[in-house]
């Protein structure tokens, strides 16, 4: 998205007066001569903390590919499990690691079996061998290749990376200027060890920043999701309206919504941490029965993903819920919910990108304060950091990073039909078994 584009945002149609109406300004919001930030303003901007994948999607001795603002990247674990982050190019051809190996610590290359391993305490990614290689300056020309990475971390089942577009031999070289922690939902008070949990990964041809817009938007599940979402509250003939309350500070946005009917209490809070997740709960932190984890990554230009998880502290018995199902009925809720919002984002997208989506166009109501924040925290990281800037791509480029990653729904329905598949077949089994017992005992 262009900064021209964004302009259009800063100024659709939420008066200063109205922004500040049930706005509460918790902390940090004092502007001092030494701090840029105006007041509430997100500290953190598009350049930094990325959780990118579940740990259990990332199993030990496969390649990972994915891409960030158009930057092609793999993941892997090492010898020890650690997680490695790698720019995908190889420094002797410039091909791809897609289709490599991992053998024990070392990193294969599919073009020439070129080798690269870490070492130290992971600062570096060098080559090891590559002994068919008869080039008389071979051991000097070993000895100054490397690799070029990314920090990763794991945590809480969770892969994390530091994204600052620039990746570096040394992860040691690397200035990281935000702290991971602002981006664990424990650090916001969630018990996480308490809770199970059920996740799907969901890929779209969209803008990313189309797709955080409308997961801060609680109100269209009403009207979109109505018949989905198995909750009776939730349909298109009793959509109410809601006392908001916001409270800002400089690591997140969040949105509180309570029933006008003060008896009903609370409808649903949404939490916004930059540069990517959303977290929405009901309740307190450390006492909501459900928690779902949004976590948005910028793959390239129309080209997002999103890892969703939904904890929760009820059906925890493993025996239960795999007898009912649960994990395959949840991810075709998931996979439901998901391609009923694609064509709303894809056609956004597009008139985004035409220009249509201007403040004579589009008028934003009291109800999109958090979407009005949102945008006014974006337009002034775009302008900050640039990051569709750092690796730019135009119509002449070559798409596979971009095409290649697209293995989820709701672009690529594959998955979606083999969890619908396994329900069917696992129901037929299921009423097989009693009509089996009574064969035998007749």
């Amino acid at each position: 998205m262009g900064k021209e584009r964004l302009k259009q945002f800063s100024s659709l149609n939420l008066a200063d007066e109205a922004r500040r109406e049930d706005d509460v300004q918790d902390k940090n919001n004092v502007q001092t001569q030494n701090s840029p930030l105006p007041n509430n303003q997100l500290s953190g901007g598009l350049l930094g903390w990325y959780s990118v994948i579940s740990s259990k999607s990332l199993e030990k001795g496969k390649l990972y590919s994915f891409s960030m603002y158009n930057e092609p990247l793999i993941l892997y674990r090492d010898k020890d499990s650690q997680p490695k982050c790698i720019k995908d190019l190889c420094p002797h051809r410039g091909s791809s690691f897609i289709g490599g190996q991992i053998v024990g610590d070392e990193l294969i290359c599919p073009y020439h079996g070129a080798r690269y391993s870490s070492t130290g305490e992971c600062t570096n990614l060098d080559r090891i061998t590559c002994q068919h290689i008869v080039d008389s300056n071979y051991d000097n020309y070993a000895k100054k290749i490397h690799l070029y990475q990314y920090p990763a971390i794991e945590k809480n089942g969770y892969i994390y990376i530091y994204y600052n577009g620039k990746a570096n031999t040394n992860l040691n070289d690397f200035d990281i200027k935000s702290s991971v922690e602002d981006s664990y939902i424990e650090s916001y008070g969630f018990k996480t060890s308490e809770y199970e949990y059920e996740e799907v990964t969901v890929d779209f041809k969209c803008d990313w920043t189309r797709i955080i817009e409308n997961h801060l938007d609680i109100l269209h599940i009403f009207w979109v999701h109505g018949n989905t979402i198995p909750d009776k509250d939730v349909n298109r003939n009793i959509i109410t309206s809601f006392n908001q309350k916001i409270i800002r500070d400089t690591n997140q946005i969040e949105s509180k919504y309570n029933h006008k009917d003060k008896e009903k209490g609370e409808f649903i809070t949404i939490k916004f941490i930059p540069p990517g997740r959303i977290v929405i709960y009901k309740g307190s932190p450390d006492t909501a029965r459900y928690v779902q984890v949004l976590d948005h990554v910028p793959l390239a230009k129309n080209r997002a993903r999103v890892v969703v998880r939904h904890y929760r502290k009820f059906m925890k018995n493993k025996l239960l819920t795999k007898l009912i199902l649960f994990r395959q009925l949840q991810q075709r809720i998931f996979y439901k919910v998901f391609s009923e919002d694609y064509m709303i984002l894809k056609t956004q997208t597009f008139n985004q990108q035409m220009g249509y989506v201007e403040k004579d166009n589009v008028k934003l109501l009291g109800e999109d304060k958090m979407v009005q924040y949102y945008w006014d925290w974006l337009q002034n990281a775009l302008i900050n950091d640039n990051p569709w800037q750092l690796h730019p791509t135009d119509t002449h480029t070559n798409a596979v990073h971009h095409d290649m990653p697209m293995l989820y729904p709701p672009e690529n329905k594959t998955l979606s039909k083999r969890n619908d598949n396994n329900i069917l077949i696992n129901l037929i089994i299921r009423a097989l078994i009693p009509i089996g017992l009574i064969m035998l005992l007749i």
